[in-house]
């Protein structure tokens, strides 16, 4: 065995080793009972034909490695991105450490959350012991502000109430009366995160607004961010940008500096995020934005019905998309745009035109939220390139018909192919029956890189196998210069592995030698 304190291996050199090889070969041999390998091979390639998709795409009752997560997972993001607010999951353990470390391994940082830690006693008898315990050593422990409640499967299926067991626990004193326990009831088994995250932020906002009188305040506005993996980046572009427009504004969960701390020599459990009494003071705000439409639909009615003027955007990424939210914004504020943000936008402008003979033509597969599908689609055909598969497992009827009408816009999406509520094993089929040149998504399309062949481009959550790509923006004139780069590096990257070859493929003159006499 190679490993040893003085040589400590990681994890795929370490199983390439020969007792590893051994080991792996034996366990498979006697535990998975394998079929033969003609028999495996027959199947793979039956797999990638015109039939088989058919027989894919026609697939109901089975969902092979879908691109979404479940609703509490929005909701626990949600909460971290108010001040001092601990997530409280109402559910079993196992539920919310998979909340934490999808968020902690795609961050980079300690994602906090609890459990009413819910077991089979309290799948019988309900868990409303649970709730007063949890609640009491949560107020104890932590010293929050506030605490957020979302439930899990168990105790949706159930049926606990989280009103009437929040109030059954303040009356026994495991919180003040007073103490703001905003809640959303979650089910794991309907919908996705970006459900989750909507019925979380509409449940603080309720909390703080319910039953409170609304006196305006003119040219201000609410910012909803929408469930975002790369937050940490847009929401500081997006407040440079509010901010050079001298805006008055407040974002409505911003977990920019909760899931970005600095490595000082103190630990933040808490770090930022919008201040209570701001989310207070949101309901006179005179419009609410939202930057993601299919994240904040229920959030978006409720502030319509409090009286405010509501627009929201889909995920503004791009020349067009950030002009139109910035319009927008001028509108509402009455702010006028700066020469500053109309250079940045000049220079985008100029970026995509230098670099139109790499792009144009490019054929692209794009999946991942909604919002996200669309932004991308739309800034691809911007580029000149042609969004041949734009696939969003969450995607609605109402979203395949925007999409439609967005690729109908254009010549560039004549060939372009909607696919909502489907999944990556979906996407594998359209990928070897009608190849691309590019693929856009989240970590897991890994795999289908591996498998098609199809080189992957990581902009969508979860990014598990790359670090710190939330640190730069997507969203804005700089966002739209980010993709265009990392684009054009995947474009570039292809072409030197193909071209590698010494005296054989490396007719390339890109770099030119000049030699000194």
């Amino acid at each position: 065995m190679p490993q040893s304190a003085e040589k400590v291996l990681d994890h795929a050199p370490l199983f390439r080793e020969p007792e590893y090889r051994k080991m792996l070969a034996e366990k498979k041999r006697n535990f998975e009972r394998p079929y033969p390998d003609r028999t495996v091979t027959d199947q793979r390639e039956f797999t990638k034909t015109w039939h088989y998709r058919e027989i894919n795409l026609a697939r109901e009752a089975l969902v092979v490695n879908p691109a979404k997560a479940c609703q509490p997972l929005g909701a626990v993001f949600a909460a971290a991105g108010f001040e001092r607010t601990m997530s409280f999951v109402h559910g079993s353990q196992g539920c919310v450490a998979y909340y934490r470390s999808h968020l902690s391994r795609h961050f980079k940082e300690p994602s906090s959350a609890v459990s009413s830690s819910m077991t089979e006693d309290a799948a019988v008898f309900g868990g409303l012991k649970n709730m007063v315990d949890g609640l009491a050593n949560t107020y104890k422990l932590y010293d929050p502000k506030m605490i957020a409640v979302s439930t899990t499967c168990m105790a949706e299926v159930i049926g606990d109430d989280l009103h009437g067991f929040i109030e059954n626990a303040k009356d026994e004193g495991a919180v003040p009366h007073d103490f703001d326990v905003p809640f959303a009831h979650t089910p794991a088994f309907v919908g996705s995160h970006v459900d989750g995250y909507d019925s979380m932020v509409k449940g603080v906002l309720e909390n703080f607004w319910k039953g409170e009188q609304r006196t305006v305040n003119p040219g201000s506005i609410n910012i909803i961010p929408g469930f975002d993996g790369f937050c940490v980046g847009n929401n500081r572009e997006l407040k440079r940008l509010l901010n050079l427009m001298g805006v008055s504004y407040t974002f409505i969960q911003d977990a920019s500096d909760q899931f970005d701390t600095p490595s000082d020599g103190e630990f933040r459990m808490y770090d930022g995020g919008t201040k209570i009494e701001d989310v207070r003071a949101a309901l006179n705000a005179e419009a609410t934005v939202s930057l993601q439409q299919y994240n904040t639909r229920r959030t978006l009615e409720y502030c319509k019905a409090a009286g405010q003027s509501t627009v929201s955007f889909h995920y503004p990424l791009g020349v067009k998309a950030t002009d139109e939210f910035l319009v927008k914004v001028s509108e509402i504020s009455g702010r006028e745009i700066p020469e500053a943000i109309r250079l940045e936008r000049g220079r985008l402008v100029d970026a995509m035109a230098d670099s139109q003979s790499w792009l144009h033509g490019k054929k692209y597969a794009i999946y991942g939220d909604p919002d996200f599908v669309y932004a991308v689609a739309r800034f691809i055909m911007e580029t000149g390139g042609e969004p041949t598969h734009c696939l969003a497992t969450n995607g609605t009827p109402a979203w395949e018909a925007e999409m439609k009408k967005l690729l109908a816009s254009s010549p560039l999406g004549n060939d372009a192919q909607v696919w909502a509520s489907k999944d990556l094993w979906a996407m594998r089929s359209l990928l070897f029956t009608e190849p691309v040149d590019l693929l856009i998504g989240n970590s897991y399309g890994k795999y289908l890189e591996r498998d098609t062949g199809t080189p992957l481009i990581r902009l969508m959550f979860p990014i598990f196998d790359r670090h710190h790509h939330h640190r730069f923006p997507l969203m804005g004139y700089q966002g739209g210069l980010r993709v265009l780069t990392t684009i054009l590096d995947k474009i570039f990257d292809r072409l030197d592995r193909e071209t590698m070859q010494v005296g054989v493929t490396d007719y390339s003159y890109d770099l030119r030698v000049g030699l000194e006499k």
